[in-house]
């Protein structure tokens, strides 16, 4: 029986049951296939593991096959399960090679539960999940990570790690077939001889002997091959901006270079680049676990933004990055929004000095003032010039300071920071010096450095602040004062200093009527201050009497916010997985290598040629 309304035959089938009928909408079964594997891969490990726990006398059969399939498909049905757990969160983020390796497990890891446990359960469940797969294969189409070979090494440590663990629940997992007594020792002996497809001290009746030892063979062998495929697969490498990417950049920049403060920290060379389709805008980002990190307002023409927004987020989907923006200025948040519906969060203030309206004078100015007196009065002198007006060797002297300087063993930075100083393309960068005679010191008469990038032809924005530890403090408000005081004299006329975050928070928090719920973040931000300089970068620009200017953070989903948070710590350098690489030789930076999914991108000139 049917109703008709309207011509249209609708059956009386409630829309509940339509839509399980009609299955997962398509872009939810990455995420539902990667917890589906999840669960398939445990079943997979616990079928291997504990294969004693059987429902009928069906599964006694498996102990006594032929040969050793029984024990080897107890080991195969381990393997395929530790390898879905490793390929669930690929398989989430849509990676076409996480599914190509699903489809072909899957099938192997149901044969070898049924041959060894029998499990109908555990062969519908793998079933099931393979023909949403294949039924949904366009979904999963992203391209690879940037990979290098050091994921080698942590999947040697994480995996042998994760077998010893494994190993040592199948070498307990069979208490009543165990002969004596084994202690934990004579267990992790067991394990690690296993591993390595030896006999350790531990003795078993019946054949369960075969199925512990061919169980750890199979985890040893899966943490040697994955190790081996990672160390010898071809590196993919991360992005990098190659020289006729800096030489295009570098021309927006003397066209646009005014717009953002941000701008010349594009030409980090640690950064991948997209144009527009007209070249006439460009975003630079690096991707850091996972997150397609931009910093900044696009380069270029702001009536070519909406070109370089969107290859960067075809980019982002073409790898199933998770697109994020960092430190964007309000313009650039609202064009971010606008053409890419993505949310925008106000993320802290940039402090900037206008040149003209900076003065020592008056009340306000009082401890500055103060402070740079007595510092002069112990001698101190300073410099403040171009970066080419600098001899090869005074910039020699300073690179070296600033690195033997350098409180940390990483270079911290990336929204804010172009990691070089004294590069040929940089002749326009402004250093302040600060100078006493001291005849113990390697540096001569050099006791502080304040870097500066060009913010286009009358700005200039603060890049590093370095200073040798025995000198008197107050060394970067000496040099900064200095830089202001010096601008006219260079042409510039604004200067921007460092980056507050949560600026608004800290200083509404401290005035009088805050409420309850403020007070409680500003509190929560001057505790996470003891490791992170969140409250002393505002109270140390605002001794200079900046106009503060909003940076806001884009992202796209609420629950990415974390996870943005933590790439970009990772990106400024506060949290760092990187390992030591004593033997590896420098590589010149000319010789950069863009990331191979990038579409080449074709000059004006090119354009106007065809």
């Amino acid at each position: 029986m049917s109703v008709t309304v309207d011509g249209d035959k609708t059956g009386l089938v409630p829309d509940r049951v339509r839509r399980i009928l009609r299955g997962p909408r398509p872009e939810a079964v990455p995420s539902l296939v990667g917890t589906a594997c999840t669960f398939i891969g445990l079943i997979d490990i616990a079928a291997g593991v504990f294969p004693r726990f059987r429902a009928s006398r069906m599964h006694a059969l498996a102990e006594v096959l032929p040969g050793t399939l029984g024990p080897l498909s107890a080991a195969l049905s381990l393997s395929v399960g530790v390898l879905l757990l490793l390929l669930a969160h690929g398989l989430k983020r849509h990676k076409r090679r996480a599914w190509r390796a699903a489809v072909i497990l899957l099938p192997l890891g149901a044969v070898a539960q049924f041959v060894w446990r029998h499990s109908v359960v555990g062969v519908l469940l793998s079933v099931v999940l393979l023909a949403l797969l294949l039924r949904h294969r366009g979904e999963f189409a992203a391209l690879p990570d940037p990979r290098s070979r050091w994921k080698a090494l942590a999947n040697f440590v994480l995996m042998g790690a994760g077998s010893i663990g494994l190993g040592l629940v199948i070498v307990s997992a069979h208490p009543g077939r165990v002969i004596g007594s084994p202690s934990l020792a004579d267990r992790l002996e067991h394990v690690l001889w296993g591993l390595f497809g030896y006999e350790g001290p531990v003795r078993y009746s019946s054949n369960v002997d075969w199925t512990v030892g061919y169980s750890l063979g199979a985890l040893g062998l899966l943490t040697a091959v994955t190790t081996i495929y990672l160390a010898f697969r071809p590196e993919h490498p991360a992005a990098r901006l190659t020289e006729d990417d800096e030489s295009r950049l570098r021309e927006l920049l003397a066209k646009h270079g005014g717009r953002d403060s941000l701008g010349h920290f594009a030409l980090r060379r640690d950064k991948g680049v997209v144009f527009s389709p007209s070249g006439k805008a460009a975003v630079c980002y690096r991707v850091v676990s996972g997150v397609m990190l931009a910093s900044g307002d696009p380069i270029g023409d702001v009536e070519a933004w909406p070109g370089a927004i969107e290859r960067f987020m075809d980019e982002a989907k073409a790898h199933s990055w998770t697109p994020a923006v960092m430190g964007c200025s309000e313009t650039g948040g609202e064009v971010w929004t606008r053409e890419t519906g993505l949310d925008a969060l106000e993320l802290g203030d940039e402090a900037v000095v206008d040149v003209a309206d900076f003065s020592l004078t008056g009340r306000a100015m009082r401890n500055v003032r103060q402070m740079v007196k007595r510092i002069e009065r112990n001698g101190y002198t300073t410099k403040v010039r171009r970066v080419r007006d600098l001899s090869e060797g005074e910039l020699e002297r300073v690179r070296r300071a600033a690195a033997d300087w350098r409180g940390t063993d990483t270079e911290r930075g990336f929204s804010m920071a172009l990691g070089r100083i004294g590069d040929p393309g940089d002749g326009d960068a402004v250093i302040a010096t600060a100078h006493k005679d001291d005849p113990d010191s390697p540096y001569g008469d050099l006791k502080a450095i304040i870097h500066f990038v060009p913010w286009g032809k009358d700005g200039m924005s603060l890049e590093l602040m370095r200073r040798d530890r025995s000198a008197d403090p107050g060394m970067n408000e000496l040099l900064i004062v200095a830089a202001l005081q010096d601008s006219p004299r260079l042409g510039i006329e604004r200067v921007s200093l460092n980056f507050a975050m949560f600026r608004a928070a800290l200083a509404r928090g401290e005035k009088i009527g805050a409420g309850p719920v403020l007070r409680l973040w500003r509190g929560l931000l001057v505790f996470l201050s003891r490791w992170f300089q969140i409250e002393s970068l505002y109270k140390f620009n605002a001794k200079f009497r900046p106009r503060w200017e909003p940076r806001f953070v884009v992202y796209r989903k609420s629950r990415d916010l974390p996870r943005i948070g933590f790439a970009a710590m990772q990106a400024e350098g506060f949290v760092s997985f990187s390992l030591p690489r004593p033997f590896a030789r420098r590589r010149p930076a000319a010789q950069p290598r863009p990331c191979a999914h990038i579409v080449p991108q074709h000059t004006d000139r090119e354009v106007r040629a065809a």
